[in-house]
């Protein structure tokens, strides 16, 4: 892949129209959190390029930044709790709204662009990957049709565009039919119509950028530079194949430098779009993270980074994490500066306000507003978004809508254990002893599950029916189930990995199958949280000197999410791809008259 060039980041060919033909939409929006403050002395009086859609000569000028995150390929509206958002209200009470979806997604942008002639779209990565099968099964192709038609002006890369390799994330870029699958229509296709940023992945051979590091909005004399990144520790989540001969740099490193650059040029007003996120502290999108004080409703990685990063960078757009929030951290000067992120899966959008200074042709940062608005399905659909999820649909729909299993109820991903984490760890056990009758147990990631196994009919299959499609949403990853002999010691070694190391932070607990047991003590930190004499197997204490035969998907096996004992496994074996081992097991356990309920999630026991 031929590395960028820092000084053209955009391909002409590429450029995004100056001025677009707005579609006119109908429907309210949900405002949700505002961080606000007034204008700098003098703004008001300096007249006429303050307003909506006015491009005036006057000093302010405002520029509406509209923004998303981790789409992950979701046209259609997700199911169940990845298709809702919690509101609180003032009174306190909470309600879930329903929410997602591109056809909605399409007509609110479209409805909020209308009346502002400066109207920029950006999105924090994730875009594409771990995808539904309407757009997975076409190596996301669909996804960025979708993201051309709500003219996103430009994205950094996430993690999961990765996920095939960098030649592949090459062709999303530029275009061009699949190289083993060939074209699924009879139009080649284009590519994205919008930069992908990855200013900290470096070919490790040249050093340079594998896409463009920023890429800058002009019009009318006003000028916005974007820098996108991902998170360094993308190789630890993503598959050794996808990362390979890739570097991954420090992301605030990264930014300082592109913002030298970009300031050498002449662009003083710049937005990160960072792929990498934090944790508020309520999962409610609009409540409001700047209380007791600024940014005291925040924390995680995204913190750290936005304290550092330098103050010409007038605002943050951050994703990964799947979180709500619009908050204020301070920068490293010590002023306030605006940090946000849209939750996930298209089920809100960020519109903030950014106050260009003319004069001197930074964003006046006292002006900044900006709140997450959700994508309420309550408006009209966009029509060229339904007609591409219909042609999508079509070519999908004789792979897609075949029933592979049944259930008696919803079988959700909530929970440190989640029902739906162990059915597919006994899923895997289940091939694992297709593959080896010796097999002992299964581990899965959590991050590997995607979207809960819904009871109410996504179509016309029926209530407590899982379609092929539906499986797909769940695991679209391609992983394969792989063998491999662990010591006992190691055993527990891996269980304690959870919550310490790289993990320790922001533990992921992994689920098991059927028979492995243990306990989980959360008032203890690090390794301790593992009560290591709890583990069992069957009933049977672990011995520390015995050979157990595991069953995980190809990413833990290889090491990934930080599991650095499993790749140490021995006398590997080589399965079936997950999501066949998910199938198999549902329709062996399943019938229409017998449909599989939920697992009881009661293998790990929780202190807290």
């Amino acid at each position: 892949m031929p590395p960028a060039n820092a000084h053209s980041p955009h391909d002409p060919r590429r450029r995004r129209r100056a001025t677009r033909l707005l579609a006119v939409a109908v429907g309210a929006l949900t405002v949700g959190s505002l961080a606000a403050a007034a204008l700098p002395a003098g703004a008001a009086a300096a007249g006429k390029g303050h307003g909506k859609g006015h491009s005036g000569p006057g000093r302010y000028q405002d520029v509406q930044l509209l923004s998303f995150n981790d789409l992950h390929g979701n046209l259609e509206p997700p199911a169940g709790s990845s298709g809702r958002v919690t509101e609180t209200h003032e009174d306190g009470t909470t309600e879930t709204i329903d929410a997602g979806g591109v056809e909605y997604l399409a007509t609110h942008l479209r409805q909020a662009r209308k009346g502002n002639a400066y109207s920029i779209t950006a999105a924090g990565g994730d875009m594409v990957g771990a995808s539904p099968l309407i757009s997975g099964l076409f190596h996301d192709e669909p996804s960025i049709e979708a993201l051309n038609k709500l003219d996103l002006d430009v994205t950094s890369v996430g993690n999961h565009e990765f996920d095939e390799g960098a030649t592949e994330l090459a062709r999303l870029q530029n275009g061009g039919c699949h190289p083993t699958d060939g074209c699924y229509t009879d139009k080649e296709f284009k590519g994205a119509g919008f930069p992908y940023l990855a200013a900290n992945v470096l070919d490790e051979k040249t050093g340079k950028p594998v896409l463009a590091p920023y890429w800058v909005w002009k019009k009318n004399g006003v000028k916005v530079g974007f820098i996108g990144v991902t998170l360094e520790g993308t190789p630890g989540i993503v598959s050794a194949e996808g990362v390979k001969g890739l570097a991954f740099e420090d992301e605030v490193e990264t930014i300082n430098k592109y913002a030298k650059v970009l300031q050498r040029q002449g662009v003083k007003s710049i937005v990160a779009l960072v792929h990498e996120g934090g944790y508020p502290a309520s999962s409610s999108y609009n409540y409001d993270c700047d209380s007791p004080g600024a940014g005291d409703g925040i924390s995680g990685p995204v913190v750290d980074i936005a304290k550092n990063v330098t103050p010409q960078v007038d605002a943050l757009v951050t994703g990964h994490t799947h979180n709500a929030y619009v908050c204020t951290v301070d920068d490293p000067a010590g002023n306030p500066r605006t940090v946000t992120s849209a939750s996930s899966f298209g089920r809100l959008y960020t519109d903030t306000t950014l106050t260009y200074d003319r004069r001197t042709g930074d964003i006046a940062r006292t002006a900044v507003e900006s709140a997450n608005h959700v994508v309420t399905r309550d408006v009209a659909k966009a029509p060229d978004m339904t007609a591409l999820i219909g042609k999508w649909n079509a070519l999908a729909a004789p792979i897609g809508n075949r029933a592979v299993g049944w259930i008696s109820g919803d079988i959700g991903t909530t929970g440190t254990e989640s029902p739906l984490g162990d059915l597919i760890a006994d899923a895997q056990l289940a091939h694992g002893r297709e593959l080896d009758p010796e097999t002992d147990l299964a581990l899965m990631n959590p991050g590997g599950i995607r979207a809960p196994l819904t009871y109410a009919a996504s179509g016309a299959e029926g209530d407590g029916v899982v379609t092929y499609a539906e499986g797909f949403t769940v695991q679209p990853f391609a992983n394969t189930v792989n063998l491999q002999d662990l010591t006992g010691a190691q055993l527990v070694q891996v269980l304690k990995e959870q919550v310490s190391g790289v993990n320790e932070a922001a533990p992921k607990i992994l689920q098991v199958s059927d028979g492995l047991t243990y306990t989980l003590d959360l008032t203890k930190t690090g390794a301790d949280r593992v009560v290591t004499g709890s583990v069992r197997l069957n009933g049977a204490a672990i011995d520390p000197a015995a050979t157990y035969r595991v069953a995980s998907n190809s990413f833990l096996a290889g090491g990934g999410d930080g599991f650095t004992t499993l790749g140490q496994g021995t006398n590997d074996v080589v399965g079936a791809d997950d999501l066949t081992a998910l199938e198999r097991y549902l329709t062996a356990t399943s019938s229409a008259s017998a449909p599989l309920a939920p697992p009881a999630a009661d293998r790990i026991t929780i202190v807290r």
